[in-house]
């Protein structure tokens, strides 16, 4: 597994509490997170929402420079299934 999802996963854990839903994160040419009510881990599974972006686009997610739905609207972050698990999602990221 790539070091930027192992370091992802340490850093998705500190930041979301339970989450009740399923959501994947793929990090182009890196891999893929699961995030669902066992926490998060490394892993390419079927889920509720799918959100695909670069490495940059998702480290900023992750250190809050960049918005999420900023992200989104100006297509550096894809998304594929239920918009309102991505809500979800973003909610808990903050």
């Amino acid at each position: 597994m790539s070091d930027i999802v192992n370091a992802a996963v340490e850093k998705l854990q500190e930041k979301v509490g339970s989450f009740s839903s399923t959501a994947k994160f793929v990090i182009e040419d890196e891999g893929s997170i699961m995030i669902d009510e066992s926490g998060v881990r490394a892993g390419d599974e079927d889920a509720e929402v799918t959100l695909t972006a670069s490495r940059e686009t998702f480290e900023g997610i992750l250190d809050g420079s960049v918005n999420p739905m900023t992200a989104y609207m100006s297509g550096k972050l894809s998304l594929d299934g239920d918009m309102s698990v991505a809500m979800q999602l973003g909610q808990a990221l903050t």
